[in-house]
């Protein structure tokens, strides 16, 4: 299935609903085709045997991984669905053709060639798909957004929770979502309760890949008891429960994965 010609236009024209004036910042609202950012999140499923050595040979190379491209979070599965996957993810300021002219020089670099030979093995499959951040990421100060390397703590609680949407098929249906999620989302951050180590890292929608996925990274410092203490405290935020109602409408599936990010991941 290809994009729809419409849905661009419409998320050009999204409208951010009863956002504050206070969370809004400078909408950028005119996309271009050629230089539009995007995310890159690669998914890799390692055979469980070789999950440790591959991790350990990541971890030796991080740095190398991190002057070749523009990292952003790396992270592995803790429970949520499968295990012993690697999951990591990189931002493109400059769209395709950065991704393109990194992961060219990429190829060509002995050092990293011989860690991706020491790594095959380890694993059975990849996969890699593009997302576009949502318009309320430059819109909102509490949204933190990918496009600035992280500057996360260095507390070994954190975990990432990965919620995933997939949406019925339509022209409208993504921009629809992500209008719903934007009047909702300020209640959800601002409900009293919320621990104070919760924050929203991005929200995506594809753009190559499993077209109509939406996702929501979120970052819980203080880890699972962070968790749920924020989603007790949501509970109490009627615009978001309102928004989560409307956007039920719109889903097929909906999965929610705890990740606990590696040693070396810029978020973390």
């Amino acid at each position: 299935m290809s994009r729809a010609p419409g849905l661009g236009r419409a998320l050009q024209t999204l409208r951010v609903g009863s956002l504050p004036p206070t969370a809004i910042r400078t909408a950028t609202a005119t996309r271009s085709s050629s230089s539009s950012p995007l995310v890159e999140l690669r998914e890799y499923a390692l055979k469980p045997e070789f999950s440790t050595p591959y991790l350990y040979a990541t971890g030796t190379a991080a740095n190398l991984r991190k002057s070749l491209s523009p990292l952003r979070f790396f992270s592995m599965p803790d429970t949520g669905g499968e295990l012993n996957k690697a999951t990591h993810a990189y931002y493109y300021q400059g769209g395709h053709e950065e991704r393109n002219a990194k992961r060219a020089a990429m190829a060509t670099n002995a050092e990293w060639k011989a860690y991706l030979e020491s790594c095959r093995p380890c694993m059975n499959s990849q996969s890699s798909l593009l997302f576009v951040e949502a318009p309320l990421v430059g819109q909102m100060d509490q949204v933190l957004g990918l496009a600035d390397e992280p500057q996360s703590d260095n507390g070994n609680d954190t975990i990432l929770e990965i919620r995933r949407y997939k949406l019925k098929l339509g022209y409208d249906t993504v921009p629809k979502f992500l209008n719903l999620f934007a009047q909702g989302l300020p209640s959800k951050l601002n409900a009293d309760g919320t621990d104070p180590t919760t924050s929203l890292v991005t929200l995506l929608y594809c753009e190559v890949g499993r077209l109509n996925e939406v996702i929501e990274i979120w970052r819980h410092g203080d880890g699972s008891a962070a968790m749920e203490q924020s989603r007790v405290a949501a509970r109490n935020a009627h615009e978001w429960r309102e928004a989560i109602a409307s956007i039920a409408d719109l889903a097929i599936e909906f999965s929610s994965t705890i990740h606990k990010p590696a040693p070396f991941s810029p978020i973390r």
